[in-house]
């Protein structure tokens, strides 16, 4: 464990400007600067697995890092939908780190899956911001119980790769609240990252380094963040707008002459020398909370493996599990039979993402070999195609194989190539001679199970077999975690974690991805993933939070009450079927009549549960009232909606079960003012404001509508008038009252309502 530091507590009070200008710049490409008395603390790289290297250093992940455990990526530690598995996990990798003599690792990653498309999509973990920081909270926990520092990024908005260090995220106030800025808040307030790391793109034109409405105004003071801002590597084009911004750390090291440019701004007056003492002290605080590096540290690598095992294994999505003409469902296997394994990824498996993140594994689990092993049968094998060009000999050589076989095991998936850091994909699909070659698989031996390995979303319509599997990304233990999970020693128990659609074009963001001339606009808003096809009520391949299992489960004694905290649901879970299961609940949430644009339901609770065979279980979620509110652009802050919400239950966003009500209690909104500019429907709406003006208003429709308030005409003039700003009452009103008397009238009503 890291021990208290033996210098003395470092205040900036005792350092030049030159030292806090070189304390708040990085000392090399993965470590602090040492100066005045504080030594260099180490970052590194990688949020799936360590990434620390040792000789030459770069952000892209080219040269070569220790050995570390690489842990399923984000796109398959979220189809666990299991928090403490995240924990666990995260426990792990802060104690490599710190046996690594690593202060601060740079992740999680927590951007929302705007596109289908998104080049680091494998390092997110969902297209929902619940799911997303019900998985990182414990990830940041978990890291920083063993006294080793998270870094949350990319904050914020940072949502694809192409022309990543200047595209302008250009979003409206409520999205950017609830959907992009939701998960960094709950994660910041319920962990407290010891730093978050700003991104490379814009926000509504500006720079995340330079804005200080989000890094202060937001991060700070709206959120309570203590610790400190690190720019992601690279980042910075401006430093005298980055410290006064609120980005305390520079990295990796933007040189003497951006020091000494940022020490004469201080000097001068251009930069608030208080602005550049408090990143400096931030930077001192980091130190000080790291302490020294417990050289003795180790970690029990086999034991880590495990974990890394056991997490792939329940990253593992079962999307389908049909029986072939007059048989059994394919899954699981049975291991005494004879099988037939087609494909290089089988042999040769991809198990993380390309870029920053790659992580050099301390050992890696073949799936063929896995296969092999847990099988007593014959286990024969045939490339039937090469990820990087097309192999007509070898998808021929297949087939014929597969004529002869009686069950057929074909993975398929992406390559490095087609899918990584720095760029965006063009499609969906799937390389077509690996389609062609499922094709004439399935027609050749309708026993096939076909697993599909992919950092993003493809396209699964093409894939018409029996049993279908999706494996995502798994780490370093992806071909024993497969095993596991094909012959049953585990159950199938992943979920999605985001929407698989028909095609690309039925997507959120289709049309307006990846913009054009350094701008992208959100115009999908609120409704990402499946809030957008769910407002369409659109059909998709497979729904967010779809996985089937080996048993079967039964929901039943739905319960749902208001308490304190937001709404406690409980329900009865029972397995039906002949094996013990896991299942994941979850709860979705609408408001009934709704006074603002809302998504037809949202994830707002989940829970993972373990179940015996023929046994009911319990379950309990409760869903935080925070969760419940939605972001008053009126107010800018978020409030709870009074009035009846519908809870309903089930195992994916489609599959709704069970279906409660119960009446919630809306939060006090602060008033708002009366001005010239508020309607009259507004204003009557006030209680104040009806006093005063109820009367004004009657006289003028009785007025402009001949004494009958215009039902002469067949209208009702009050809720004509409705839209009307009350400042212009005095043009309709004939001379009968000024723009004057109305604000004399506006300030009484607000003086009445203090």
């Amino acid at each position: 464990m890291r021990s208290p530091p033996t210098m003395a507590k470092t205040s900036t009070k005792d350092l030049t400007v030159e030292q806090q200008a070189k304390l708040t710049s990085g000392g090399g490409y993965w470590v602090t600067a040492a100066e005045g008395g504080a030594p260099s603390i180490l970052l590194s790289d990688g949020p799936n697995g360590l990434r620390k290297q040792e000789g030459a250093a770069d952000a892209f992940g080219i040269s070569q890092s220790d050995p570390a455990t690489c842990f399923p990526p984000a796109v398959g530690l979220a189809q666990t939908w299991n928090p403490d598995l995240a924990g666990k996990i995260a426990g792990a990798y802060g104690e490599e780190a710190r046996a690594a003599q690593v202060a601060v690792v740079l992740g999680p990653g927590i951007n929302i899956k705007r596109s289908l498309l998104g080049g680091r999509n494998f390092e997110f973990f969902s297209e929902d911001p619940l799911l997303t920081a019900h998985l990182a909270t414990p990830w940041v926990n978990g890291v920083q119980a063993k006294k080793v520092g998270a870094s949350l990024k990319h904050f914020a908005a940072n949502n694809q790769e192409t022309d990543r260090m200047r595209i302008s995220s250009d979003v409206d106030e409520r999205t950017l609240q609830e959907i992009y800025l939701r998960a960094f808040r709950h994660v910041v307030k319920n962990a407290q990252p010891w730093t978050v790391m700003c991104s490379y793109n814009r926000i509504n034109g500006v720079h995340t380094f330079a804005d200080r409405w989000l890094l202060t105004d937001v991060l700070r003071a709206d959120w309570g963040f203590q610790g400190l801002v690190v720019s992601d590597w690279g980042a910075i084009a401006d430093r005298l707008a980055a410290i006064t911004a609120g980005t305390d750390l520079t990295m990796p090291f933007p040189g003497k002459e951006d020091d000494a440019e940022l020490v004469a701004a201080v000097k001068t007056g251009k930069v608030d020398p208080e602005a550049l003492a408090t990143s400096a002290q931030r930077v001192l605080d980091l130190v000080e909370k790291a302490g020294e590096p417990d050289k003795n540290a180790t970690f029990d690598k086999d034991a880590h493996h495990a974990i890394a095992r056991e997490a792939a294994a329940q990253a593992l999505v079962l999307l389908r599990n049909d029986a072939p003409a007059g048989g059994n469902p394919l899954l699981p296997l049975d291991p005494a039979a004879d099988l037939l394994v087609i494909g290089e990824l089988a042999k040769t498996p991809r198990y993380q993402g390309g870029g920053s993140s790659h992580v050099f594994p301390t050992q890696v689990d073949n799936p063929l070999d896995a296969i092999t092993a847990r099988v007593s049968g014959k286990v024969t094998f045939e490339v039937g195609y090469s990820t990087e060009k097309e192999d007509k000999k070898a998808a021929d050589a297949a087939v014929a194989a597969a004529k002869k076989a009686g069950t057929v095991l074909l993975v398929i998936g992406l390559g490095d190539s087609q899918e990584s850091e720095g760029f965006d994909r063009k499609n969906i699909d799937l390389p077509a001679d690996q389609v062609d070659l499922a094709k004439r698989v399935l027609e050749a031996n309708p026993n096939t199970v076909v697993m599909t390995c992919h950092g993003g979303v493809v396209d699964l319509t093409v894939i018409e077999a029996p049993a279908l599997l999706d494996a995502a990304l798994l780490g370093q233990a992806v071909g024993t975690a497969m095993a596991d999970v094909l012959f049953g020693d585990v159950d199938a128990s992943g979920r999605l974690a985001e929407t698989v659609p028909l095609r690309l074009q039925d997507s959120p963001a289709y049309t307006n991805f990846p913009g054009e001339l350094s701008h992208v606009t959100y115009g999908e808003g609120l409704f990402v993933g499946y809030r957008w096809y769910d407002a369409r009520d659109m059909a998709v391949a497979f729904p967010f939070g779809h996985g089937l299992s080996y048993t079967t489960f039964e929901y039943s004694d739905l319960k749902v009450s208001e308490s304190s905290g937001g709404i406690e649901v409980s329900l009865s879970v029972t397995n039906t079927g002949d094996r013990d299961g896991l299942d994941v609940v979850q709860a979705y949430v609408s408001v009934n009549d709704s006074a603002v644009t809302r998504p037809v339901r949202e994830l707002k609770g989940f829970a993972k549960v373990a179940v015996a065979k023929g046994a009911t279980v319990p379950v309990t979620i409760t869903i935080d009232r925070d969760d419940l509110a939605y972001w008053d652009i009126r107010h800018h802050q978020y409030l709870v909606e009074g009035g009846t919400y519908t809870v309903a239950v089930g195992a994916s966003s489609r599959d709704l079960r069970l279906t409660g009500t119960v009446d919630v209690t809306a939060d006090q909104a602060p008033r708002l003012p009366i001005t010239l500019d508020t309607s009259v429907e507004e204003a009557l709406a006030d209680p104040a404001g009806a006093k005063v003006f109820g009367p004004l208003i009657d006289k003028l429709t009785a007025k402009m509508g001949g004494g009958d308030s215009g039902k002469s005409i067949g209208a009702n003039l009050t809720d004509m008038l409705g839209p009307t700003p009350i400042g212009r009452a005095s043009k309709l009103s004939d001379g009968a009252i000024s723009t004057e008397q109305i604000q004399q009238m506006i300030d009484q009503a607000n003086a009445a309502a203090k």
